[in-house]
């Protein structure tokens, strides 16, 4: 149902991809967690981007939401899709970056794993945290603060679980 929502709102072949590529990955992560809800993270993980049918500005998280809305999903979806921007975007940078002021950081297990997924991919191509950091020095002024959250995530999501 979600894939052909984001056909039906017009979003690019090319993100739709990414979507797919995300949901696959945020499985694997939630593999990890017995009380995950992998319906509410497949359902976040496939939409957190369909607010790109509109933008690929910063704000395609917030349009997003406003989507999602119109069809009907809960809170908790349009959670991940407001909260899955790089590792969480604070107040003080929200309002920085033009955003509504308000937190975008996430808060839930789900919200954690599909933002996340979301920075390990590529496109369509899964990457590592090393790549992600350096994409993001070399893209985001001041990213230490936003470095620092994306490690935190790592080590909560998936370097527990390696051996």
């Amino acid at each position: 149902m979600e894939i052909e929502l984001l056909k039906k709102e017009n979003t690019p072949e090319n993100v739709i991809e990414h979507c797919k590529a995300v949901c696959k990955k945020a499985m694997k992560i939630a593999a990890n967690f017995d009380y995950a809800d992998e319906d509410l993270i497949r359902k976040g993980a496939l939409l957190h981007d369909i607010g790109r049918s509109r933008t690929h500005g910063i704000t395609h998280a917030i349009e997003g939401v406003e989507i999602a809305k119109r069809y009907g999903y809960c809170e908790d979806v349009l959670n991940i899709i407001e909260r899955h921007i790089g590792a969480g975007i604070t107040e003080q940078e929200a309002e920085k970056l033009g955003l509504p002021k308000k937190s975008y950081v996430p808060q839930t297990l789900e919200e954690k794993i599909v933002a996340h997924a979301d920075n390990l991919i590529s496109g369509s191509d899964e990457v590592d945290l090393d790549f992600v950091i350096k994409k993001w020095k070399r893209n985001i002024e001041d990213s230490d603060d936003n470095i620092e959250r994306l490690i935190k995530l790592d080590n909560e999501l998936i370097k527990a679980f390696e051996e």
